[in-house]
């Protein structure tokens, strides 16, 4: 069965740093693009980053472009999210997500879903 294990996260001060994780199992994660999405409190999700495949390119949301890193190691079926300079609107819950599409600038639903790990950067 697919399942998607988000971990990481926790309280941090405006301006400081977090890494993400999301272990991956129950398909061939090397095959597949994939992304993190947040939802802020009471919001609906908002997309973050996507990565390619292969872990050779990359994309981001504007407010996320030189402070998170998105990056992969599939050998570990693991994906990571870098984030520094944290601000207090970047609190939310943070899901990896499995992309239907080869393109790192998709955007749209997504496959399969973890069930996201609490990121809280306080005011």
């Amino acid at each position: 069965q697919v399942q998607l294990v988000e971990s990481g996260g926790g309280m941090v001060q405006p301006g400081g740093s977090l890494t993400l994780s999301c272990l991956v199992s129950g398909f061939t994660f090397k095959n597949y693009d994939m992304t993190w999405v947040r939802q802020a409190p009471g919001k609906g999700p908002e997309w973050v980053s996507g990565i390619s495949d292969g872990g050779g390119s990359s994309s981001y949301k504007l407010y996320a472009k030189g402070r998170f890193t998105i990056s992969r190691d599939n050998t570990k079926n693991t994906l990571y999210l870098q984030m520094h300079n944290l601000k207090p609107e970047d609190t939310a819950l943070y899901y990896c997500a499995r992309s239907p599409s080869d393109s790192i600038y998709y955007r749209g639903a997504m496959d399969y879903w973890g069930n996201g790990t609490l990121v809280t950067v306080s005011s």
